[in-house]
């Protein structure tokens, strides 16, 4: 068997504390990020409700290990 096998990242959303479990930043360097574009930008999914797009963020995360930049 490969092993490279193509796992897709998951679908749906991501809150901010699943977020910054991933990424080891605070919640002010990671709005920061958002605001600038170097982070995905959220989704409201209700009037007190933000996330991000899973596979935005899973792919940020990979491109955090392979070294490049954002």
């Amino acid at each position: 068997m490969a092993d490279n096998q193509y796992n897709p990242a998951p679908l749906g959303f991501i809150r901010l504390p699943e977020v910054l479990k991933l990424l080891p930043i605070s919640k002010s360097t990671w709005w920061a990020g958002v605001k600038s574009g170097r982070f995905p930008q959220s989704v409201k999914l209700g009037p007190r409700t933000t996330a991000w797009r899973a596979e935005d963020v899973y792919e940020l995360v990979e491109n955090l290990a392979k070294g490049d930049a954002i």
